[in-house]
């Protein structure tokens, strides 16, 4: 659905990230699930999701991608140094003679071809990636595709065509063509606080790794975002992107800063899945899981969609986002009703039925409420429908 409904927007921002599922707790049907990090027992999952370029309003999932990873054979228990150094090198050999379409990071590129053919030609769908996505073949082909453009948080400091410097040797001479504040979210690493970035931007060809052969041109614009003034103890946000498109003034490298800030959207999302939906807490067969979690992905880009519009625009009417028996149901389950039926209304009353104390309105309405509620109305909404037909 949200393939086809991008279609009537000239560009669209698709934002991928990969998380993990972990399935540890499981002792029993392990079949299906894999080893992820340093040993563990889960699945892998790859969500590319559809963002307004403007506003950075989620707009549900275009494309998912779910695996598990490969069991390895444990080595033997009297293995030398030696034979482990043997061993090791036989299995990276291995794994560099595989196909590009077989590795792991070829779900940057499956993400770009898919949506190419699935999303209307009227349409530029614009990746972003975040630094795991900094891999020579998402720019050779970026280059193939006819509507599809990418900006890439880079993680190499590569060589360059025709130029004896490196990525960000080239940029760090550039002039500083104009400063930009953005504003920087508490983590557990930070303060909030807002970082002012000195903005650079040109140019630049990469020069391809030889697995792509000498004839691929890699030819790509690099914006570099440093901050100036960093408060003493923290660590300065610095940010080296690459992008298809076009950067040849002040406005369009604080458009691609704006797109790539937009990236935590997906970060968001997979939150909302694992905190809010509880994806993790379930103990299926690995089939079923996998099910289930088509199902709970579905609903966790609904309530990011959802809680987004609560906070930027809350007077919305609530008819553009939920269905006609969706707002039949939650005015029947209301005990006063607005003069408009707004988004915020609708949050509030999906809330409710999650358990939601209306006289607890100072505190913010949690994600797990939200979950508990939306699920709720998705089953008064099949009854209502049920009893209709009758």
């Amino acid at each position: 659905m949200t393939v086809m409904s991008v279609g009537i927007q000239a560009v669209m921002l698709s934002v991928g990230d990969t998380t993990y599922l972990d399935y540890g707790g499981i002792l029993a049907k392990r079949e299906g699930y894999g080893p992820q990090g340093n040993g563990g027992n889960g699945l892998l999952l790859h969500s590319a999701l559809a963002v307004d370029p403007e506003h950075g309003q989620p707009m549900g999932l275009l494309w998912q991608k779910l695996w598990n990873r490969q069991h390895q054979a444990k080595p033997p228990a009297d293995e030398t140094p030696e034979q482990k150094k043997q061993r090791r090198a036989k299995t990276r050999q291995v794994k560099r003679a595989r196909p590009f379409e077989a590795k792991e990071s070829y779900r940057w590129v499956e993400a770009m071809n898919t949506l190419e053919q699935q999303v209307a030609l009227s349409t530029r769908v614009i990746h972003v990636f975040d630094r795991e996505g900094d891999i020579a073949e998402v720019f050779e082909k970026v280059n193939q595709l006819i509507h599809t453009g990418v900006v890439v948080r880079a993680a190499h400091n590569r060589s360059l065509e025709h130029d004896p410097h490196r990525l960000w040797e080239k940029l760090e001479v550039q002039p500083i063509r104009t400063y930009h504040e953005v504003e920087l979210s508490e983590t557990k690493n930070r303060k909030a606080r807002t970082a002012k970035l000195a903005v650079r931007f040109c140019p630049v060809q990469l020069r391809p790794p030889t697995r792509l052969g000498s004839n691929s041109q890699l030819q790509v614009y690099a914006v570099y975002a440093h901050e100036v003034n960093c408060p003493e103890g923290e660590e300065p946000v610095s940010w080296m992107l690459l992008t298809s498109e076009a950067v040849t003034t002040v406005e369009q490298a604080l458009m691609i800063l704006r797109w790539y800030s937009y990236r935590w959207r997906v970060e968001e999302y997979h939150k909302i899945l694992k905190s809010g939906c509880q994806a993790e807490r379930y103990r299926l067969a690995a089939e079923g899981m996998k099910s289930l979690l088509g199902f709970l992905s579905v609903i966790a880009a609904d309530l990011l969609q959802l809680t987004y519009l609560q906070r930027t625009q809350p007077e919305t009417p609530a008819e553009e986002v939920l269905d006609s028996a969706q707002i039949q149901v939650l005015k029947a389950k209301s005990s006063r009703l607005p003069k408009t039926l707004t988004i915020a209304w609708a949050v509030e009353a999906i809330a409710r039925l999650g358990g939601y104390l209306e006289h607890r309105r100072k505190t913010p309405i949690g994600i797990q409420v939200l979950w508990r509620g939306w699920a709720k109305l998705q089953d008064l909404v099949e009854g209502w429908r049920l009893a209709s037909q009758t």
